[in-house]
């Protein structure tokens, strides 16, 4: 069982420093190649599923969050509000009053929905430093979050969409889920008084799972306090269990907001707001695949692809003609030369990296690599190019598959 605060610093992913502050981690070189890779990797998913990004504020005024209702329901979790100018401003704790202001700036129209709206953005959580945990329990959240802004006929298939996403997703980082949680109010008031409202939503969201087919548990007092919502829950090692994604469906900040649109019929209609993460908190989603993993992630997401091994001083200039190839192709390749130790214990140092090519005085003579898979598989020498081809295709596709065995050839 990894423990990825223990691992994220012996791999020089992340630290903290008392001076920063608890609950808020910095990003070292290589974990930021990490989350830089995660990241790309949900922009492109969701602009391919027709999402536009935006940018927003980290700061609103208080009013926001009490037409929000995040003042009433949240304040507890929040930072307090700064006095500036005259007014108080607050640090978001969540994204969806901002993009929902985004959608009131123009009028819109039946035509635009639904109306996919995306941001990698931060949000701040005024969490107590018991419950403070590495990059699980966090005060600054870097959030995945998107908004659907859509007609009530399209609220379903949005949030089958949205499920269809995060499994794709987990595909491509190699995990799995531990279960799918349809998140519930239970007693207590820290939830919207509206009893029709929240038997809409919950009927909806029933049947997404329903028709999708996936097994899941009912868990009352989950619920955010404006809606049910659909959680996908992962586990580490010892069982634990954490929220990783989230699809809500949200009647009632449309209805704070006086969102609208302009129907076929030309009149007004309010729309419904589908809220989502993908891969939810991306500090919460790299500490998971560093526990899942044990550092060794899929070769899309490592922070070193592949490194180059010269037998001896003498390869030394192939090898740099072979890492500067790397770059151009926009894989990531590191040297580890004869200063580093016995080729044998340059191999185990980089016992982590997907793919490692050996160059020797015949390879370097043929421009060919000898590679070794991080699986302890070795292939057959073969062209620098064709290698370079073949990693560079499966990591394109996010694929967690080290080779392509249909067109691997002399792999031993």
């Amino acid at each position: 069982m990894h423990d990825h605060r223990k691992l994220g610093r012996e791999l020089g992913l992340f630290d903290t420093d008392p001076l920063i502050g608890a609950g808020l981690p910095y990003w070292l070189p290589d974990g930021a190649t990490v989350r830089h890779a995660l990241e790309e990797y949900i922009r492109t998913a969701e602009r391919r599923a027709g999402y536009r990004h935006v940018y927003s504020p980290v700061l609103g005024k208080r009013e926001l969050y009490e037409i929000s209702g995040h003042w009433s329901h949240y304040s507890d979790d929040m930072f307090p509000p700064m006095d500036l100018g005259g007014e108080q401003v607050v640090l978001r704790p969540s994204l969806c009053p901002h993009h929902a202001v985004i959608y009131r700036s123009r009028p819109r129209s039946y035509r635009e929905l639904p109306l996919r709206m995306a941001e990698l953005g931060c949000m701040y959580r005024s969490e107590l430093s018991g419950v403070l945990s590495g990059l699980n329990r966090v005060r600054a959240i870097q959030l995945n979050d998107g908004h659907i802004f859509c007609t009530l006929d399209q609220v379903a298939e949005e949030a089958r969409a949205a499920l269809e996403m995060i499994r794709r997703a987990y595909e491509a980082l190699g995990i799995s889920p531990a279960r799918f949680r349809l998140s519930l109010p239970g007693p207590g008031g820290k939830y919207v008084d509206a009893p029709e409202m929240w038997r809409r939503s919950t009927a909806l969201l029933t049947d997404v799972l329903d028709r999708s087919g996936l097994p899941y548990e009912a868990a009352e007092g989950e619920a955010a306090f404006y809606g049910p919502k659909i959680d996908v829950q992962v586990a580490d090692g010892a069982g634990r269990e954490s929220t990783l994604s989230t699809v809500q469906i949200d009647f009632h900040q449309p209805e704070r907001f006086d969102l609208h649109y302009i129907g076929a019929d030309g009149a007004k209609h309010r729309p419904v707001m589908v809220h989502r993460a993908i891969v939810g908190s991306v500090e919460r989603a790299v500490a998971h695949l560093i526990e899942h993993h044990g550092g060794a992630f899929p070769a899309w997401l490592a922070p070193v692809q592949l490194a180059v091994l010269p037998v001896s001083e003498a390869e030394l200039p192939n090898a740099a003609a072979l890492a500067r190839r790397c770059t151009e192709l926009g894989l990531r390749a590191e040297i580890a030369g004869p200063e580093h130790g016995t080729l044998g214990a340059r191999v185990r140092q980089a016992r982590l990296v997907p793919y490692q090519a050996v160059i020797g005085a015949r390879e370097a003579a043929d421009d060919h690599v000898a590679v070794r898979l991080r699986d302890g598989r070795r292939l057959d020498p073969r062209p620098a190019g064709d290698v370079l081809a073949r990693i560079g295709a499966l990591v394109d596709s996010h694929s967690t598959d080290l080779w392509d065995e249909a067109g691997q050839g002399g792999a031993r």
